[in-house]
C-alpha cells in the first residue's frame, strides 16, 4: 500500500473519531430564527413536519427546544456529586434536544413513535414535542400556541401542571416567560424572513 493511501486512511480514521458530531453542537444563531434556519435547515424541516402532524407551531417548538437543550442534540443533565467529588449519577434521565425523560419517552414510543426513535434525533425530538403538547391540550386544555403554559406543563408534567406546582418555583415562571417571549420573537422573525 502506498504511503499516500495509508496516510489518507489514517487521517479518515482520526477524523471519524474526533469529538462530537457537528449536528449535536449548538447552532451559532440562537437569537435569530432566520439565521438559525439557514444554518440548520433540517431542524426547521423537522419542526414543520411536527407542526403538520400535531398542529404545534414551529416557534413554540423552537422556543421549547431552546429552553431545554439550546439545540444541543446530545444534551444531558449535570452529574450530581456527593461530598463535592464522588459522582452519584445524573440529576435526571433527560436526554437530547427535547430533554425527554425515560418514562415519558417510552410512553411516546408506545403511543405515537417508532421503536427506533431517538431523543438525539431532531425529527424524533420534534415529533415528541408535538405529541406531548397535544397531550397537554387534551389533559389540561392548554392551546398549542400558548408557549408559556405549554412549557410549564412540559417541565412539570401534566399532573404537576394541573396542581399548579410551578407556582412555588419563581425561577420556572421566569423561564416560562422567556419561552413565551422567544416563541413570539421567533414567530415575528420567521414571518419577516419568509416575506423577503
Amino acid at each position: 500500500m502506498s504511503r499516500t493511501v495509508l496516510a489518507l486512511l489514517v487521517f479518515a480514521l482520526l477524523a471519524g473519531c474526533s469529538g462530537r458530531q457537528p449536528s449535536f453542537s449548538a447552532p451559532r444563531n440562537l437569537d435569530n430564527a432566520c439565521l438559525l434556519e439557514r444554518e440548520r435547515p433540517s431542524y426547521f424541516a423537522a419542526m414543520r413536519s411536527a407542526e403538520r402532524r400535531w398542529g404545534v407551531p414551529v416557534p413554540v417548538q423552537a422556543a421549547i427546544i431552546h429552553a431545554e437543550s439550546r439545540f444541543i442534540g446530545d444534551a444531558r443533565t449535570p452529574v450530581r456529586y456527593t461530598l463535592g467529588v464522588i459522582p452519584m449519577g445524573r440529576q435526571s434521565s433527560a436526554l437530547g434536544y427535547s430533554q425527554a425523560l425515560d418514562g415519558t419517552w417510552d410512553e411516546y414510543v408506545r403511543e405515537a413513535g417508532s421503536r427506533r426513535a431517538s431523543r438525539t434525533n431532531i425529527n424524533d425530538a420534534t415529533d415528541f414535542i408535538g405529541w406531548y403538547t397535544n397531550k397537554t391540550l387534551e389533559r389540561n386544555g392548554v392551546p398549542l400556541s400558548d408557549a408559556r403554559n405549554q412549557y410549564l406543563a412540559y417541565h412539570e408534567g401534566h399532573a404537576g401542571f394541573r396542581r399548579g406546582s410551578y407556582n412555588s418555583k419563581p425561577w420556572l415562571l421566569d423561564v416560562a416567560d422567556r419561552v413565551a417571549s422567544r416563541a413570539a420573537m421567533y414567530d415575528q422573525q420567521l414571518r419577516a424572513c419568509r416575506r423577503r
